[in-house]
């Protein structure tokens, strides 16, 4: 089991949930440093500062806080940072009196910081997409690349 899914079935009370031991690859996936020349990462361009908000929050208020920060979604995480879901302008316009759980997009897919961006751009494009979000290993936020951030690369 994914440790995004394990949160969220703790969220919704269950007790007697285990999460897996991190392995070797976990580091990089974790966005730890690396030896050696390699390539910018999603981790390296993933702008931090992308808005979050719980499930329990109500649409309208998140709709007005991520707007007055200049940003078009937000990332939906519950209190130790793990991903699970995310609302954007659809869900914003249609579900202005329901709570972000009722509205929200969930499981989103994610890559983790040792993604290059090749493979972010691929997937930008393939899917059309205007965010990709990047989480460590164990399901936490680290961040999100836009596809404009792309640009410069």
């Amino acid at each position: 089991m994914s440790p995004r899914a394990a949160w969220r079935l703790e969220s919704i009370g269950f007790q007697h949930v285990y999460d897996y031991a991190a392995g070797k690859s976990d580091w990089g996936a974790s966005g730890l440093p690396l030896e050696g020349t390699l390539a910018t990462r999603a981790g390296d361009i993933a702008r931090r500062d992308v808005p979050t908000c719980g499930l329990d929050e109500l649409v309208a208020d998140v709709r007005k806080r991520i707007r007055a920060a200049g940003w078009h979604t937000c990332v939906v995480v519950n209190d130790e940072g793990v991903v699970f879901g995310q609302v954007g302008e659809s869900e914003l316009a249609a579900h202005a009196g329901a709570t972000v759980e009722e509205a929200m997009r969930p499981g989103p897919s994610t890559v983790r910081p040792s993604a290059s961006i090749a493979t972010i751009r691929r997937r930008i494009e393939k899917h059309d997409l205007a965010t990709v979000i990047v989480t460590r290993s164990d399901g936490r936020l680290l961040g999100v690349v836009r596809r404009e951030d792309l640009a410069a690369f």
